[in-house]
């Protein structure tokens, strides 16, 4: 589990178990589930269409065999009964706000009755942006009634009554053994859900999630070219493992996501001219576009270009791997520093002779 989520986790549970305390801990809960949502609006936001029905892990054995789209689905299909049916009595979001038309979703299920080849088939149904809102609702609804508990609520229990509005709102599958989440979240009391599904449930999809478009993005860069336009080096960059470079439909790039289609001004600007990147351009210096004007780390971007410009591209990366044998650092900046000289100077003093 991420251990930044599993402190708070463990941190909200301490918490809530104390009246003079349990302010804090929904406080708590609320910032987890903030970090925690971070990462699913970061993946549909920066991830192709295709990303959401893929399973690179289909005959795994974990959450991370499903698809991003299904998790995301799953998530909140639960939380949405558990908070709006059974815990407020009340109508859930899917149906208040006509979630069911707008996703494209055949089922009103959880999904935990798919599987296999059902799971990706189900996914690719799916209107993955209206899902992303579908997510938001549930997730703002689910905040208000947090917000409004009180310690007293955290031992309230479920009875036969609201067994039976699960099973009328035929939102959980019969078949097989999934009829035993209804026994599952009538067996727990406030606290109990808020620990499973309001945090926990979050947290090991999640996570999943990330695992499933980790490895599409390492498929995605597999016989790439790995210099990115700006002169960048993928495989010696601290955000590889979620990127799939600026070649592909998988960019991620922290840079480029500030723009439309996940494509910086860099990458536009070389696909314009035919340049199969920034060092190949003869105003290269002098430039002051997208990367190269964002202040300290295009300067050293820079560096890397002029670098290629004068070397080639097969000499960058047997200097940084030169560079990474001598120093412990994460960014490149950390040791070439943010002067487009003195950092191209670096990279030259480490050229094997």
């Amino acid at each position: 589990m991420n251990a930044e989520w599993s402190e708070k986790n463990r941190k909200m549970q301490l918490l809530i178990d104390k009246n003079d305390t349990f302010n804090e801990g929904i406080d708590v809960l609320l910032d987890l589930r903030n970090d925690v949502f971070k990462q699913v609006s970061s993946i549909v936001h920066t991830y192709p269409a295709d990303a959401f029905w893929q399973m690179p892990y289909a005959t795994a054995k974990g959450f991370h065999s499903k698809t991003l789209a299904y998790s995301m689905w799953h998530i909140f299909r639960i939380e949405d009964i558990v908070a709006n049916t059974l815990i407020c009595n009340r109508t859930q979001v899917l149906f208040t706000e006509n979630f069911l038309e707008r996703i494209s979703s055949p089922i009103i299920t959880t999904g935990n009755e798919l599987e296999d080849e059902q799971i990706a088939e189900f996914s690719r149904q799916l209107n993955v942006k209206e899902l992303y809102q579908y997510c938001k609702s549930v997730r703002a609804r689910t905040e208000e009634l947090l917000r409004s508990l009180e310690y007293s609520d955290m031992k309230r229990r479920f009875g036969t009554e609201d067994r039976q509005r699960l099973i009328d709102s035929r939102c959980i599958d019969s078949r097989d053994n999934y009829s035993g989440l209804i026994d599952y979240w009538c067996g727990k009391d406030i606290r109990g859900l808020m620990r499973m599904p309001f945090s926990r449930h979050w947290i090991m999809h999640v996570e999943a999630m990330c695992r499933i478009k980790n490895r599409l993005c390492e498929k995605a860069r597999k016989g790439v070219d790995p210099i990115a336009y700006c002169g960048l080096s993928c495989n010696h960059c601290f955000l590889m493992a979620w990127c799939g470079s600026c070649r592909t439909s998988y960019n991620t790039c922290s840079y480029a996501t500030m723009y439309p289609d996940n494509t910086c001004p860099n990458a536009a600007c070389c696909r314009e001219k035919g340049f199969d990147g920034c060092y190949d351009c003869p105003d290269l210096e002098n430039c002051q576009v997208g990367f190269y004007s964002n202040g300290k780390d295009g300067n050293a971007v820079k560096a890397m270009a002029i670098f290629i410009h004068r070397y080639g591209k097969k000499e960058l990366p047997n200097v940084l791997e030169k560079l990474h044998q001598k120093y412990d650092f994460k960014k490149i900046q950390q040791v070439i520093g943010y002067d487009t000289l003195e950092g191209l100077k670096i990279l030259e003093d480490n050229r094997s002779n």
